[in-house]
């Protein structure tokens, strides 16, 4: 069997699906695909053996990826199909066998706008300096939004930009910008390292693409607070969730300085999630927190439960509460008021929305 042919034909297939976002290839199962969210299986295709599916991970890979996927026992990289589109590619064992999870990356950078995201994140790519956080629980669109904001910085201003991701997903095509994209492992062996050294490389803007530990966080803080601009992403739902999760990775001793630090640094939250949409697809609510003088000291007094109340009477400045988000996602008609109500953090507060607006 021409294994690297059948792969292609399994990517291909799902290419021609705009609903398809993932493809799952496990030994002694049909090929799965993720549409609008749900799981379908291949049911014309043929079950999958061990041997099938360790070659289509190989054939993907280079020697030194299967050579750390054989040792790790699991491996993240990205993937480029015949210059049509990219996959971010997981690959890892089960019951002694090989499985294989592929993301779609969308071949093109989409804008803001094309994104359904809130105009008000404009706002973010304007900054030019301080910390910006897209946060969101996993496969909530987080990346996406992330290149967007980095793709519009390329093309409005001059800036040198650097990237660290794990593994690299969009590829940016220089416009007015610089770009440096640092993929983890093969550019630089961690986060941590290739941050520190980002310092010393006299960028304006620095593109993480997760902040996963106390030094990342610290050496973000630092590069924020000292004229850069920090875009990343962390896995919070909120933003007083994000300040918490920031000050807490910290030892108790050193909290009050990183509140202080973080009062200073930060410029902005968006906490996303991509909520199920009447037309079967999906459509982003977010809650959108930037940092002003009320919330730098509720930061710095530890009150960080009372910045949602800032938020709710920040509209002038540009803040959404995330039931605010929902309401007018109903009342556009692009999601049920079931939906709205599943993906609230206060469905009684969101209740009394609907209730106002009478829908």
């Amino acid at each position: 069997m021409d294994y690297k042919k059948y792969l292609f034909y399994l990517l291909d297939l799902a290419l021609r699906d705009d609903s398809v976002s993932d493809i799952h290839l496990v030994a002694n199962y049909k090929p799965f695909f993720r549409k609008n969210g749900k799981l379908f299986e291949l049911e014309k295709e043929q079950i999958l053996t061990p041997e099938m599916t360790e070659n289509f991970a190989f054939t993907m890979m280079q020697e030194e990826q299967k050579e750390k996927f054989l040792k790790e026992r699991d491996i993240d990289f990205s993937f480029a199909f015949e210059n049509k589109t990219r996959f971010r590619v997981n690959v890892f064992f089960q019951k002694g066998n090989i499985s294989l999870a592929l993301r779609l990356i969308y071949p093109r950078i989409r804008t803001i706008e094309e994104l359904n995201l809130p105009p008000v994140l404009h706002k973010f790519a304007q900054a030019n300096q301080g910390l910006v956080l897209i946060t969101g629980a996993s496969s909530q669109g987080k990346s996406t939004t992330l290149a967007a904001l980095i793709d519009e910085i390329n093309h409005s201003r001059c800036e040198h930009i650097i990237t660290i991701e794990d593994p690299i997903e969009y590829i940016f095509i220089p416009d007015k910008s610089l770009i440096e994209q640092r993929e983890i492992y093969y550019d630089t062996i961690s986060f941590r390292r290739a941050l520190r050294a980002t310092l010393r490389e006299d960028p304006n803007v620095i593109m993480v693409g997760e902040l996963r530990d106390l030094e990342s966080i610290s050496t973000a803080l630092t590069a924020a607070e000292t004229g850069h601009l920090v875009l990343a992403t962390l896995h919070t739902n909120s933003a007083d969730q994000t300040i918490h999760r920031i000050v807490d990775v910290f030892p108790a001793i050193h909290q009050n300085q990183i509140r202080a630090q973080l009062a200073g640094a930060l410029f902005g939250v968006v906490a996303q999630r991509l909520v199920p949409s009447l037309d079967g697809g999906f459509v982003p609510a977010c809650e959108v927190m930037f940092n002003n003088s009320a919330i730098a000291n509720l930061i710095r007094e530890n009150k960080i439960h009372e910045i949602p109340a800032i938020i709710e009477t920040s509209a002038e400045s540009g803040m959404i509460p995330l039931n605010k988000a929902l309401v007018d996602l109903v009342r556009l008609k692009k999601i049920s008021k079931e939906t709205a109500l599943n993906y609230s953090l206060n469905p009684k507060d969101l209740i009394s929305r609907l209730m106002t607006f009478k829908l």
